[in-house]
Formats: structure tokens, C-alpha cells, sequence
């Protein structure tokens, strides 16, 4: 059951408590083989300026053509956040001029964007999974992205590269309903989630793929909104909420200080953790916009629109509602889903018959841990789903303990063997023989008459201790309920 969040956040400042507003704008770089408006590709990290054509450069004479994938990517996200997709929509001229921008304008949507309004419902507390708070979209428009300035490659000239120029971007428009950090963080890991499901943004933080522009403002709690800062490009999720917290208490110093917020952009620091100031925050009309002469309006019929919807994936809410069903706890559900490798490696799991609960309990815990030990993700583990179900099978059937199943995966991690060759060729096997437990445990309470003495005059912790000499003296082969049952009957 799903119970509203509630933001409890605030800044304590000399003149009481700040309520903190934040709303993100999120430019996602869309997932295509060549750009929004030219043929030249998009692959990251190719030698400066080798990818760009005569449109990315603007030569004279050059006419922009839509990518048709990317305008469909744009759609098939817009529909999983449930967000409207108009089916008419325009491109516009932002006119300003900067080094990387060769037009000296770029083409975005400002008027009448292809996405309308949506929402990402996030759980902000990972300790309440189940408290959940929507986040407002706005819209999401398409545009294309801006070269690359590099300073760091002569001692007194920037370099332009202009690969990325062209590029497509989707720029997802929250509203200001964030109130703290961590909600801010959750929202931004749960869209980058969405956006990997869909297929449309890789989400490579790293790499510029997403980049978020954060806007914070604080107020009185209830009062009217204040003036808020921008700050441009943040690249990683923990930056983004640094930088959150450090504005929000720069803006309640500077009111308490009697001065007033200056609506600007600002630059975040990743090494000190703050903000500072780039340039005065410009207005739409600072740019501009008008419609952009060489394109038409994009106008999508019922057959594109009905494309996209039926070519989404399950999307992580829906998938982690299913696996809950099968038996999953809420908690392993939201880990197993929140990232799509993580969640196609489980499916994949399930679909070699694997109990869900049982199945998603050794994921989330010996796979994890071995998978952070080797240092690689899960998609290369080198113990596939169908031999992991294997293992399962025979942890379920009574052929190995908890125990003996981690030897046998340790020895899967090393060799790539099937589970049961290792148990058969090792002696791995559980043992249910009654006889032979029995034969151990007297010899067990034969060798420690000073413990056997104490649990019997009321000690009945030491119990736990019989039973762990006795599973070492069987060297951990014994079924370790045929151990408690047998023992019990033993000790009287």
C-alpha cells in the first residue's frame, strides 16, 4: 500500500525555518545513431570535430531534416511518465551567440513543445519504500545540443569541438514541487531509471548524457515563492543535491543579511561543494524566440502515436509491482528494479524457474556481494540466470545447505561449472542420513560434557553451540533441520 510523502526539510536559519523549493530541468541526450537534424553520428569519444556535417557546422545554404527516431524516442518517454503528447508541435530559433554554437542560434521549442504534462512519483525515504510523492512534469521539448568548448588543451586559446553539436536532446521540465535534497536525488535517479527502461537516453551521467540544470528558491514556510537561482549543468546526482543544499543555505544567509536573491545563473564546484555565480538569469524575450523558418511543424498521426505506446517495455513501477505479487519484499523489489540490467538479469532468472522470493534474496545478497567484490556489474557476472536457477534448485530440493551453496557459487565464480558437477565431483552433497548425524551429535556431546552439563541446568543458549560443532564435524554437509530436530530429541 502507497502512502504520500511528506517533506519534513528545513533550513534553520537566525529568523526561524526555510522552506526550500526546487524544480529540475533535465537535459537527457536522446539515444540515436545520427543527430536531430543532420546524418553525422553521435558516438561518445570520438576524435574532436570527426563527426559533424555541413548542417552541424552551419554552412550557408544547409537546411535542418528532423531525425524521425529521435522525434519517437522523445514521444515513447513523454508516454511513459504519462505525460500528454500533442500532436502538433513547432520548433523555434533561440537566438544567442557563444563559440560552440555555430548557427549563432539553436533550434529548441519553447511555444509549443511535443510533450506536455506528466509526472514521476519517487519514494524520497528509502526507509519508508512505500511512502510515495508525485513530481510534477511540465513538459519535455526537443532540441539540439551545443558544441563543447575545451580549455584545457593550450596555455592561452580554447578549442572548439563540435561533435556534440546537433546532438538530440530531450529537456524534461519538472515543476517546483521538490522541497529537499533527497527528494530532488530520488526524483533524478527514478527518471534516469525510466529513461534507461525506454531505451531513449542511455544514462551515462558520466558522459554528459544527463545533465541537469537546478533551480532552488526558499521562502517562509507558506509564503509566496521567492527568486530563484539556476544552476546550470550538474552531471551527477549526489552534485546535484550538494549543490541544492549549499544554495538553499547561501539564499537564506543572504535574505537574513537584509539583501535580496539575484535571479542569475550560477556554476557548481564538485571540489568545494558550492556555488558560484556565471552570468544574470536572461528572460525568453533575452533570445528571441521565434518559429524556425526551415522547418514545418511536426504533426503526428494515430499510427506513429500507437508505434511508440505499443513498442514500451514494462516500466519499473509496473515490474515491481509484479514481482511483489510473486513473492518479492518491497524493498528487494525496489532494488531489483531500479536498474534495467539488474532487472532483465533477474527476469531472466525467474523465467529458468526460480522461486521469486527466495531467488530475489540471494540477488540482492550473495550475487551483489560477489558482483562489488569482482568490481564488474551484472550484466558481466560470470554465473549466468540458468545457472543460478540451477543452484537454487538444488539449495530448494534439499541436495545442498546455505552453506554448501556458497561454496559451490564460489567455485561457479571460478570455473563456470554446472553446480551439479561441482557438487558431485567435490562431495558437496547434503546429507539427510539420520544414522550418521546421530553418530556425530554423541560424539558432539561426548566431547563437551561441561557445555551438555549447562544446558541442561537451563543454559538453552548453548544450543546454537551444539549445533555448530555438530555442522562442523559433518563439515557443513549435515541438513541443518534434521541437525536441530535430532539434537532436541538428544539433548532431552
Amino acid at each position: 500500500m502507497m502512502t504520500d510523502a511528506t517533506s519534513s526539510y528545513r533550513i534553520q536559519g537566525a529568523t526561524g525555518e526555510w522552506e526550500v523549493v526546487i524544480g529540475l530541468e533535465v537535459h537527457a541526450q536522446i539515444t540515436s545513431n545520427a543527430k536531430l537534424f543532420s546524418g553525422a553520428a553521435t558516438a561518445f569519444g570520438a576524435e574532436p570535430n570527426t563527426q559533424v556535417s555541413l548542417v552541424d557546422a552551419a554552412m550557408p545554404g544547409m537546411l535542418p531534416v528532423p531525425n524521425r527516431e529521435c522525434i519517437r524516442q522523445a514521444v515513447r518517454t513523454g508516454m511513459a511518465i504519462d505525460a500528454q503528447v500533442n500532436r502538433w508541435s513547432r520548433f523555434d530559433r533561440k537566438n544567442y551567440f557563444y563559440a560552440d554554437l555555430p548557427q549563432g542560434y539553436q533550434i529548441s521549442q519553447l511555444y509549443h513543445p511535443l510533450v506536455g504534462e506528466g509526472h514521476v512519483d519517487v519514494a524520497p525515504d528509502e526507509k519508508q519504500p512505500d511512502a510515495i510523492k508525485r513530481i510534477g512534469v511540465e513538459r519535455i521539448h526537443v532540441e539540439q545540443d551545443a558544441g563543447k568548448l575545451m580549455h584545457d588543451q593550450h596555455p592561452t586559446r580554447s578549442y572548439v569541438d563540435l561533435n556534440r553539436s546537433g546532438v538530440a536532446l530531450m529537456e524534461i521540465v519538472s515543476r517546483p514541487d521538490m522541497r529537499s535534497p533527497a527528494e530532488a536525488g530520488a526524483y533524478l535517479t527514478k527518471l534516469r531509471s525510466i529513461l534507461r527502461y525506454v531505451g531513449s537516453c542511455d544514462g551515462n551521467m558520466d558522459q554528459g548524457s544527463i545533465r541537469a540544470d537546478v533551480n532552488v528558491s526558499v521562502r517562509k514556510p507558506g509564503a509566496e515563492l521567492g527568486t530563484r537561482t539556476e544552476t546550470k549543468n550538474v552531471n551527477s546526482i549526489r552534485f546535484v543535491m550538494q549543490a541544492i543544499e549549499h544554495e538553499a543555505k547561501r539564499q537564506v544567509e543572504v535574505l537574513e543579511a537584509g539583501r535580496r536573491i539575484e535571479q542569475e545563473t550560477r556554476l557548481f564546484n564538485p571540489d568545494t561543494g558550492t556555488t558560484r555565480t556565471m552570468r544574470s538569469k536572461e528572460d525568453a524575450h533575452d533570445y528571441r524566440y521565434f518559429p524556425d523558418p526551415d522547418l514545418l511543424p511536426l504533426e503526428l498521426d494515430e499510427a506513429f502515436l500507437a508505434e511508440c505506446r505499443e513498442s514500451l517495455p514494462e516500466l519499473p513501477d509496473v515490474k515491481r509491482q509484479r514481482y511483489e505479487d510473486a513473492g518479492v519484499t518491497l524493498y528487494n523489489a525496489g532494488v531489483l528494479t531500479a536498474e534495467v540490467e539488474t532487472a532483465r538479469w533477474f527476469d531472466a532468472l525467474l523465467g529458468a524457474g526460480a522461486p521469486a522470493g527466495p531467488a530475489s534474496n540471494w540477488v540482492t545478497g550473495e550475487l551483489f556481494a560477489a558482483l562489488n567484490r569482482l568490481g564488474v556489474g551484472i550484466a558481466e557476472s560470470p554465473v549466468t540466470p540458468a545457472r543460478a536457477a540451477e543452484l537454487l534448485a538444488l539449495v530448494a530440493d534439499g541436495t545442498l545447505s546455505g552453506s554448501l551453496a556458497k561454496q559451490v557459487f564460489e567455485v561457479m565464480l571460478e570455473t563456470g561449472e554446472e553446480p551439479a558437477a561441482i557438487v558431485e565431483a567435490r562431495g558437496l552433497k547434503q546429507t539427510s542420513d539420520t544414522a550418521a548425524i546421530e553418530a556425530v551429535i554423541a560424539e558432539v556431546l561426548a566431547k563437551n560434557p561441561g557445555q551438555l552439563e549447562q544446558y541442561r541446568g537451563g543454559k538453552d543458549a548453548l544450543f546454537g553451540f551444539f549445533v555448530g560443532q555438530t555442522m562442523k564435524a559433518m563439515a557443513g554437509k549435515a541438513n541443518p533441520g534434521v541437525v536441530n530436530e535430532l539434537l532436541r530429541r538428544a539433548l532431552g
